[in-house]
C-alpha cells in the first residue's frame, strides 16, 4: 500500500516529529539528487565551458567529486530516470525508450513492446529511504507514467510538479503542470522548483530526507528570464561565438537552482550531513548545444547521448576538488546511496549497478567487467536500434538494422572517428559476444524484421523530443 503526502501534510508532520526522533535525525544523511533534463558533458564551467556562467554547480565540483567518465543509462530521458531510482538497467526494465517514444511503422525493424512507465512491482529507491525511515520528495519532471504510476505510487511522500509529460508547456507561469500549484504570475520554472524544494527541506530540517530534484530544464521549448538572455547575446557578441544565449539563460536557472538548495541546507545547519549529487539523464540535445570532443549528442549511439557531467559532495567524505576518471553510470547511484545512508536493498530486487563509496571515500574505483547500453528503438535524432558497451578503454556499438559492428578505443580517440573492428576482428568478435551475453542476461527485447517494412514510406516525422 502505498502513502502519499501534500506539502501541507509534510509540514505538519515535520512539526509533530518526537523530540527522540529529531536527536536520531541529527545522526542521518540526507540526500538532494539533481537530475538535469538533455544537459551535455561539456555545458557545465567546471567541464571545460568558458560561454556559460554556473559558479553554484561549479562549487559543488569544489566541495566534492567530479567525474569525467559519468555516463547516463540511455541516450533519452526516461530509460534514465528508471535506471536512477531502481539500479537496474533500463533494459531489465523493459523501459527502453522516452515515454511514449517514436513510431516508425515502415522502418526495417520492428520495436519491441517495450514497457511505458516505471513498472509498480519494481523497488524504488524512495520506497529503500522511505523502509530506513526517511522522508522523500520528487520535485519536478516524472515522465515515469500518468496517473496511477506517479512519484506517489513509487515511495515518495510528495510529488510537486511531476505528470507523465517530458517537458513543460513552458518555462513561466502560469506553468500549467497540474501537480504544480499556482504560483506568482511570471515566475521562473527552474526558481520555482528551488524554491518547492526549500519549502520542504526546511518542513523536514529534524528528519532524515530524500529530496529528488529532476528538472525539466534544459529540455526544449527553451526559455530564459529576458535580462540573462541579453546578458548571453551580448557575451556571444564579444567572445565572437555561435552560442544559444537563451539555453545559457535557461541553464543559469538551473544553476541559480543549486546555489539555492545549497545556502537553504547551510542556513538550516543540514550542509554537513546531505549528500549532493548533480547529474543528467543524457547528453546535450544538438544543434541547441554542443558536445566537444564526443560524437553526436542525444538520441545518438555515440559517446555524445551517453556522457553527461556528474558531480557527487558527501561532506566529510569527498575530498574537495577532487577529479576521477573511474567509468560509472547512473544505474550506480542507487547502490552507492543506499551504502552510504545505511538502506536495505530487498534481496529479490537485482541490482545491477555498482556502488563507488569507497572510490568516494579514497579507495579504487569498482570493480566492473563494463558499462552497457541497449536502446532498440528509433529516434527522431537519427538512432537506429542499437546496443553498445564500454570495455575499459574500448566501446564497441552493435547496430540492428545491418549487424554492422563499429569499434572504438577511446583512450586514443574519444571523438569515435576510427572504427577499428576490421582491424581486430577477434577482439570485436570477443566484446560483441560479451555485449550479447549481457543481453541475455537481463532478458533484453531486441527488435525484429517488420512485415511492413516499405523504405518508400519511411520518412521519419519531426516529433518532440
Amino acid at each position: 500500500m502505498t502513502r502519499s503526502l501534500t506539502l501541507a501534510a509534510a509540514l505538519t508532520l515535520a512539526s509533530a516529529t518526537p523530540a527522540s526522533a529529531a536527536t536520531a535525525a541529527a545522526d542521518r544523511l540526507n540526500v538532494v539528487v539533481f537530475l538535469i533534463d538533455d544537459l551535455g558533458w561539456a555545458d557545465p564551467g567546471c567541464y571545460g565551458n568558458r560561454f556559460h556562467e554556473t559558479p553554484n554547480i561549479d562549487k559543488l565540483a569544489a566541495d566534492g567529486v567530479r567525474f569525467t567518465n559519468g555516463y547516463s543509462a540511455c541516450t533519452v530521458c526516461s530509460p534514465t530516470r528508471a535506471s536512477l531510482l531502481t539500479g537496474q538497467y533500463p533494459a531489465r526494465l523493459r523501459v527502453t525508450d522516452w515515454i511514449a517514444g517514436h513510431r516508425r511503422p515502415f522502418a526495417k525493424l520492428r520495436v519491441p513492446d517495450w514497457t511505458m512507465q516505471l513498472p509498480l512491482a519494481t523497488h524504488s529507491l524512495a520506497e529503500a529511504f522511505r523502509a530506513a525511515g526517511y522522508v522523500s520528495a520528487s520535485v519536478g519532471k516524472w515522465h515515469l507514467g500518468g496517473p496511477g504510476s506517479y512519484p506517489e505510487q513509487h515511495g515518495f511522500d510528495v510529488n510537486i510538479g511531476g505528470t507523465d509529460k517530458g517537458s513543460p508547456p513552458g518555462y513561466f507561469a502560469p506553468e500549467r503542470i497540474p501537480t504544480l500549484p499556482p504560483g506568482k504570475a511570471g515566475e521562473f520554472l527552474p526558481d520555482r522548483l528551488a524554491a518547492e524544494a526549500v519549502k520542504f527541506i526546511t518542513a523536514n530540517k529534524d528528519r532524515p530526507f530524500f529530496v529528488y530534484l529532476p528538472h525539466y530544464a534544459v529540455h526544449t521549448p527553451i526559455g530564459g528570464k529576458p535580462d540573462v538572455i541579453a546578458k548571453y547575446t551580448r557575451k556571444a557578441e564579444a567572445m565572437g561565438v555561435k552560442a544559444n544565449p537563451t539555453y545559457a539563460a535557461l541553464f543559469e536557472g538551473v544553476d541559480d537552482s543549486v546555489g539555492t538548495v545549497r545556502k537553504a541546507l547551510a542556513d538550516l545547519k543540514l550542509d554537513g550531513r546531505t549528500i549532493v549529487v548533480f547529474t543528467s539523464d543524457n547528453g546535450g540535445l544538438m544543434p541547441i548545444t554542443t558536445n566537444p570532443p564526443f560524437r553526436a549528442g542525444k538520441g545518438s549511439a555515440y559517446e555524445g547521448g551517453v556522457r553527461v557531467p556528474l558531480i557527487v559532495y558527501w561532506p566529510g567524505v569527498t575530498r574537495p576538488g577532487t577529479t576521477s576518471d573511474a567509468p560509472v553510470i547512473t544505474c550506480d547511484l542507487y547502490p552507492t546511496l543506499a551504502e552510504a545512508c545505511g538502506l536495505r536493498v530487498p534481496a529479490e530486487h537485482p541490482v545491477d549497478g555498482v556502488s563507488f563509496v569507497s572510490h568516494l571515500r579514497g579507495g579504487s574505483p569498482p570493480a566492473r567487467d563494463a558499462l552497457y547500453w541497449h536502446y532498440p528503438h528509433y529516434h527522431p535524432g537519427g538512432a537506429t536500434p542499437y546496443s553498445a558497451a564500454r570495455f575499459g578503454d574500448w566501446r564497441l556499438v552493435e547496430f540492428f538494422e545491418t549487424g554492422k559492428l563499429e569499434l572504438y578505443n577511446l583512450k586514443d580517440d574519444v571523438g569515435e572517428r576510427t572504427d577499428l573492428s576490421a582491424r581486430d576482428p577477434a577482439l570485436t568478435t570477443r566484446l560483441r559476444e560479451r555485449l550479447t551475453a549481457w543481453r541475455q542476461s537481463v532478458a533484453a527485447q531486441v527488435p525484429t524484421p517488420n512485415p511492413d517494412y516499405d523504405p518508400a514510406r519511411d520518412a521519419p516525422k519531426k516529433k518532440k523530443i
